[in-house]
């Protein structure tokens, strides 16, 4: 049994709601505020000289702004590090081709702002685990005389221990504030296996899992219906940022990270099942290039799909589940997978002869595309990689696990009812 230090956010009520709303409410309009006079800094520097400042040079140059002291300083600085990360999302757009795909906006509808997430580092909060109290400190220009912190009575999961607070965000949803306090955890965990597994991640099928001896496919339907649901209705909506498209938005997002959480839970819950202790990912830090370095053109909608699909945040989901249970995850690069037999080591466009399908014209092999992918990540850790003649029917055949919309979970094929998105 070994010792795991392990990151965990926990979602918690707050019990003196009334008492501490109105300053809750000043700080989520300080952090709007800030945001705008970012993103009017950033759009000047970007007509002047065709670059987007990094939050780097954005901190530096309105420290001395008057909006900056409206939070901790922390706060102010993780507000300029969200703007840098949703500009760096739109890039990503740009990149893969969506021109539809604007720039991140002001936070404000009207004469409005609306109520910004704020978070808080170690500087700017403190936390009295006896009691139940967390205490949010205020920017220097929202100080009143006789305070200079919000003081927070909390409620969490009863089965949940809140320790070792890294970081604290005020989050205002459906009409009241919460607290997501990010805690680190010391947990005793034991490794199911020493067995290897590998994880091909895609479009079509957003991941196929290889264990040796047996293969999993898990379509991506679910999830791309969802995102062509939410893209129409947005397009619908008179003003991009009036309120039902942001409702929208926001429901888009809950879905994915749903879809992402059920996806990585059930994987786990399989490697558990069958002794796996490592579980090898292919990485997707290049799909967008080709051998030469040059971006690779998916067509249309291929790119939007490219795009789409949140490949870094499902890794980052599947780490931390793993994490608990004992496994340890790793990454190698997917560069040549879906080329190379699994079998023989083959390498060859041709040998993928349609989609879905890949057959080796050396050995013989005949497999699922997705899967021979997951097996040759699989294969790239292991220190004697047992390319040889086997039965390949489980990489011909995979089993499947469709997501059960009514349930939220994934179960196999035969178990899931069709119905409407």
């Amino acid at each position: 049994m070994a010792i795991q230090s392990v990151t965990r956010t926990h979602r918690a009520s707050i019990r003196n709601q009334r008492q501490v709303r109105d300053g809750l409410d000043t700080l989520g309009f300080a952090a709007s505020k800030l945001w705008n006079v970012a993103r009017w800094t950033a759009g000047r520097v970007w007509d002047a000289c065709g670059q987007i400042p990094d939050d780097s040079v954005l901190k530096s140059y309105l420290k001395s702004h008057e909006r900056y002291a409206d939070l901790n300083a922390q706060s102010s600085q993780a507000t300029l590090e969200e703007l840098d990360e949703a500009f760096r999302g739109w890039y990503g757009h740009r990149d893969s081709g969506n021109e539809r795909a604007n720039p991140p906006g002001y936070r404000k509808n009207g004469d409005e702002h609306p109520r910004s997430t704020v978070t808080f580092k170690e500087d700017g909060f403190k936390h009295d685990s006896e009691n139940g109290y967390i205490r949010l400190s205020k920017g220097r220009n929202t100080k009143e005389h006789w305070s200079d912190f919000i003081l927070c009575a909390y409620d969490a999961d009863p089965d949940v221990t809140i320790e070792n607070v890294q970081v604290v965000r005020a989050v205002f949803e459906h009409g009241e504030w919460q607290l997501h306090i990010v805690c680190r955890h010391d947990i005793e965990v034991e490794p199911p296996g020493d067995r290897t597994a590998g994880i091909d991640l895609g479009i079509c099928n957003v991941a196929a899992v290889s264990f040796g001896d047996g293969s999993l496919l898990y379509p991506g339907g679910a999830l791309k219906e969802d995102e062509y649901y939410f893209a129409k209705k947005r397009a619908e909506t008179d003003d991009s940022s009036s309120r039902e498209a942001r409702r929208l938005d926001a429901k888009r997002t809950d879905r994915r990270t749903h879809f992402l959480h059920a996806l990585s839970k059930h994987i786990v819950s399989e490697c558990v099942e069958r002794e796996v202790g490592t579980l090898v990912v292919g990485d997707l830090g290049g799909i967008r290039d080709d051998e030469n370095d040059d971006p690779t053109d998916w067509g249309d909608q291929g790119n939007l799909d490219l795009h789409g699909w949140a490949f870094d945040r499902f890794t980052s989901i599947l780490d931390y589940k793993a994490e608990a249970k004992g496994i340890t995850v790793e990454t190698v690069s997917e560069r040549d997978t879906s080329k190379s037999c699994s079998v023989c080591g083959t390498k060859a466009d041709s040998q993928r002869v349609e989609r879905g399908l890949y057959v080796c014209d050396e050995c013989g092999l005949v497999a699922n595309a997705d899967t021979n992918g997951a097996e040759n990540i699989r294969q790239k850790v292991l220190s004697n990689p047992q390319r040889e003649d086997r039965d390949n029917g489980w990489m011909a055949q995979p089993a499947v696990r469709l997501f059960d919309r009514r349930e939220g979970v994934f179960a196999p094929r035969e178990q899931v009812v069709d119905r409407e998105p």
